[in-house]
């Protein structure tokens, strides 16, 4: 399983936890899952049709990722929720 990482807000929907294993082989399956594991997350981070909300930024393994982008189980997912400011 992967290691998902998430960021506040999420990380206070996902029961309080920042680093949860997942499975899944893509990125677009592992955060759907992510999303039935904690249905407080649901919403957040997938919009109504399954794919990546544009306000949120995912990277694997350091490097940026896509909802097809294809994941091991060694490999580290961070979730990202964007910031603005002014």
């Amino acid at each position: 399983m992967a290691l998902v990482r998430v960021r506040n807000p999420l990380r206070s929907l996902a029961g309080g936890r920042s680093e949860h294993r997942v499975e899944g082989a893509t990125v677009v399956e592992l955060l759907g899952e992510l999303e039935r594991l904690h249905p407080p997350v649901a919403g957040w981070v997938l919009d109504e049709r399954g794919r990546i909300r544009r306000h949120i930024n995912v990277f694997v393994n350091g490097e940026r990722g896509g909802e097809a982008t294809a994941v091991d189980a060694e490999d580290r997912i961070d979730v990202l929720p964007a910031i603005s400011g002014g």
